[in-house]
């Protein structure tokens, strides 16, 4: 961390440990800047620096709006129809590089591809249908964010989301659990610090 004219500035170290993200996931959020609003960086020697205090409240937004994201279904079409990844995208409310990142490191419950196809370029095109992907959603992806809501009352029995974060450890042994937590807030919703609490319940069970 470091004061200049009387504000704190922080490096991206100082970012993940605040964040608990990785560092691959911060630099791809500043990669994606103009089209995440990411605020502009301050060149220390070969070193980028943040302002502190601007980086946490549009950290806090963006983390806000992917929550909103996740939660914005679209419920409408034919159950049946066999949809690629734009189309899966729309429906759960997500970005299409998310999607894409799902086929190498899987969510807990996504569903499996109903169809695969091949393409030109070597590279293949997985459809899924509405019905697997509302029922993913339904299941894994909004289980975490309805418990606990302000307002409602967590329902009674094994919290959920502890399943959810003993299936991402198990996949991922060697991931850190402040990554790991960070992970699973960004996908979904909910605070850093009950995650990280999660996940050490979650090490504890498995």
């Amino acid at each position: 961390m470091k004061t200049i004219d009387g504000r704190q500035y922080a490096s991206r170290a100082d970012l993940i440990q605040r964040s608990g993200y990785s560092e691959a996931t911060l630099r791809n959020l500043w990669a994606e800047r103009e089209s995440n609003g990411h605020p502009p960086a301050l060149r220390d020697g070969r070193s980028l620096l943040w302002d502190l205090e601007t980086w946490e409240a549009w950290f806090a937004e963006h983390q806000q709006q992917r929550r909103d994201q996740a939660r914005s279904v679209d419920r409408s079409g034919d159950p049946d129809e066999e949809l690629p990844p734009a189309g899966q995208a729309k429906v759960l409310g997500i970005d299409i590089s998310a999607i894409t990142h799902y086929r190498e490191s899987p969510p807990p419950g996504w569903p499996q591809p109903v169809r695969v196809e091949e393409l030109d370029s070597g590279r293949v095109r997985e459809f899924r249908t509405r019905r697997q992907l509302w029922a993913y959603h339904d299941t894994y992806a909004a289980s975490a964010s309805r418990v606990g809501v302000a307002g409602r009352k967590p329902a009674k029995g094994p919290d959920p989301r502890i399943a959810i974060a003993v299936e991402v450890l198990a996949a991922e042994p060697g991931r850190k659990a402040g990554e790991v937590a960070a992970a699973l807030a960004e996908r979904h919703g909910g605070g850093l610090s009950t995650w990280k609490r999660i996940v050490t319940e979650a090490r504890k069970q498995g």
